[in-house]
């Protein structure tokens, strides 16, 4: 997926641990750690906006975009 999560960077850019970070956002520390390795599917924009507010960020910093050699550009043809 060309989504990349660097959640992780950014915590410990702050030291902050996640454990403090799940108990803010107010989700697991499991869910946190799917999120912070990227197993996710979504994420909810409550959700980023109370983690964005706790680590003093924005949503670039947590996530960036590298576009997939393997995903077909716009112009190709099937």
């Amino acid at each position: 997926m060309p989504i990349h999560v660097t959640l992780s960077v950014v915590l410990a850019q702050r030291n902050v641990r996640a454990k403090d970070l799940a108990a803010f956002v107010g989700i697991t520390e499991a869910n946190l750690s799917l999120l912070r390795r990227g197993h996710v599917k979504g994420i909810r924009f409550d959700t980023l906006e109370r983690i964005c507010a706790y680590l003093q960020c924005q949503p670039g910093d947590l996530l960036t975009y590298a576009e997939d050699a393997r995903a077909p550009s716009a112009g190709d043809e099937g």
